[in-house]
C-alpha cells in the first residue's frame, strides 16, 4: 500500500508540473514551491518554540484561525508556523499577520517530510480538517511531536472504513489526538479502533461568530437597503444566478445584493446581461444612482461576511456544483439560509434544515415557495431567523474546548 501510495504523490506532482504549462494555479502550485527549504531555513531559527498549523486551502484556513489567534494570544512565546497545499489559500493568506511564517507545503515524499521536520522541529502540530499525509505523520510519530488534528468529520464511504482501508485506518493512529465535528464521526472512529478522540464540535461556528461580532459598516449598502426587503446571495455560480434573476423578475418588491464566486470581469458581464438595466456594480456605487436599482452586483471581494446583516434572507451558491459555500456566515446573523440540492455532506446544512432554517431547492419553482413562504409569512420568518442564530451560538466553543486540554511545556 506504501508503494501506491508513494505513486499516487508522484504521478500527482507530475500531473500538476505539466498542467503549470496551461494552467495558472497548477503554476501558483509549483513555482511555491520552488527552493522551499531554502526559504524555510532562512526563516525559521532553530532554537524557537515552534506550532505548526496545515490548512489545505482557504476554507480550512478559515476554520482553522479562531485557533491559531487563540494559541497565539495564550501562547505568546510561540511561533506560528502556517502551511497550506493549495493556492487558493496560500495565496489570499500569504500576508496573514497572525501567523509568523507562511510557506507552502512540500509534497508528502519521505525525504520532503524527513527534511521539512528537521528545519522545522516543531513542538505542537495541528492538521484542519481532512489533511492526512502519511509521511509527514509517520516523521512525526518518530520524533514523538504531538500531532492534533481538529474540526474533522468522517463518513461511511471513507477509505478508513473500508475492508481494504487497513493501511488507512493505521494513519489515524498516528494522531496524538482527533476533535471530530460530531457523534457521529466519533461512533465510525470507534467502529475501527479509534479511540483518542473528542467531540469538539466544528471551530468555524467561532469564526463566523467573530466575523459578525467585527462586520464593518458599509455605508453604500446601508443606503441602498434602507427600508427595503433585501435577500443577499453569498459565492453565486451561474445556475444560482439564472434562479435568483427569475426571482427578481417575478417579485418586484424586493433588491438583491449578489457577491459571486467568482468576480473575474467576463463572470461579472454575464451577470450584468442577466439583469440588464436594473443593477448597479458595487464599485460604481454613489448616492445617486443606486436610486430606483434593485440590484447591487459585488464586484470586489473581501466584503460577504458583513453584508448578511444588511438583508432578511440569505442564499448560498455552489448548491448545484461541487457543492453549497459557507452557509454559517449568514446564520450567524439570524438569518434563514436557501441552497440547491448539494448539501449533503455538510453538516450545517443537514442541520439548518432539520430546525427549519435552511431549505433546499432544485428549480425555480421551488425557490420561489421558499422564498414566497419566508417573505409573506412574518412568524415563519422570524422562527427560521430565530433557529439559525440560536444554532450558531449552542455550537460555539471549539475552540476553548481544544486549547483547554492542551498539555503545553
Amino acid at each position: 500500500m506504501i508503494l501506491i501510495y508513494n505513486l499516487s504523490i508522484w504521478f500527482y506532482t507530475l500531473i500538476i508540473k505539466i498542467a503549470a504549462i496551461f494552467n495558472n494555479k497548477a503554476k501558483l502550485w509549483v513555482d511555491g514551491r520552488k527552493n522551499i527549504f531554502i526559504k524555510i531555513k532562512k526563516s525559521i531559527a532553530s532554537d524557537t518554540k515552534t506550532a505548526w498549523f496545515h490548512a489545505s486551502s482557504l476554507g480550512e484556513f478559515e476554520q482553522g484561525r479562531p485557533v491559531i489567534e487563540a494559541f497565539k494570544k495564550k501562547y505568546p512565546d510561540y511561533k506560528i508556523l502556517l502551511t497550506f497545499f493549495s493556492p487558493s489559500g496560500y495565496e489570499v493568506q500569504k500576508d496573514y499577520s497572525e501567523a509568523d511564517y507562511i510557506f507552502y507545503l512540500p509534497a508528502d515524499t519521505k525525504r520532503n517530510a524527513k527534511k521539512f521536520i528537521d528545519i522545522v522541529n516543531p513542538d505542537i502540530v495541528f492538521f484542519i480538517k481532512y489533511e492526512f499525509w502519511y509521511h509527514y505523520l509517520n516523521q512525526l510519530n518518530k520524533k514523538n511531536i504531538p500531532v492534533y488534528i481538529f474540526s474533522a468529520i468522517f463518513r461511511k464511504n471513507q477509505l478508513f472504513f473500508k475492508w481494504y482501508g487497513g493501511w488507512y485506518r493505521n494513519m489515524l493512529k498516528l494522531f496524538t489526538k482527533l476533535y471530530v465535528q460530531n457523534i457521529e464521526s466519533q461512533e465510525l472512529l470507534k467502529s475501527i479502533n479509534i479511540t483518542n478522540t473528542e467531540v469538539a464540535g466544528d471551530t468555524r461556528f467561532d469564526r463566523v461568530y467573530q466575523l459578525a461580532k467585527n462586520a464593518k459598516e458599509i455605508d453604500i449598502i446601508d443606503k441602498f437597503t434602507k427600508n427595503s426587503t433585501v435577500i443577499i446571495a453569498g459565492s453565486t455560480w451561474e445556475k444560482d444566478e439564472e434562479l435568483l434573476s427569475q426571482y427578481l423578475f417575478y417579485n418586484k418588491n424586493i433588491k438583491l445584493i449578489l457577491a459571486p464566486h467568482e468576480i473575474h470581469k467576463s463572470h461579472i458581464d454575464k451577470i450584468c446581461l442577466l439583469f440588464k438595466t436594473d443593477f448597479v456594480k458595487f464599485t460604481e456605487a454613489t448616492d445617486s444612482n443606486i436610486n430606483n436599482k434593485r440590484i447591487m452586483i459585488i464586484d470586489t471581494i473581501g466584503i460577504l461576511s458583513s453584508l448578511y446583516r444588511y438583508g432578511q434572507i440569505a442564499y448560498i451558491g455552489g448548491g448545484f456544483g461541487k457543492g453549497i459555500h459557507n452557509t454559517l456566515e449568514a446564520a450567524t446573523y439570524g438569518m434563514p439560509v436557501v441552497f440547491g440540492h448539494n448539501y449533503k455532506r455538510f453538516q450545517e446544512a443537514c442541520d439548518l434544515i432539520n430546525l427549519s432554517a435552511g431549505f433546499s431547492i432544485s428549480n425555480f419553482e421551488e425557490l420561489k415557495i421558499k422564498f414566497d413562504n419566508l417573505l409573506n409569512n412574518e412568524k415563519i420568518l422570524k422562527s427560521a431567523s430565530e433557529s439559525a442564530e440560536n444554532y450558531v451560538n449552542k455550537m460555539r466553543g471549539g475552540t476553548n474546548l481544544i486549547l483547554a486540554q492542551l498539555t503545553i511545556k
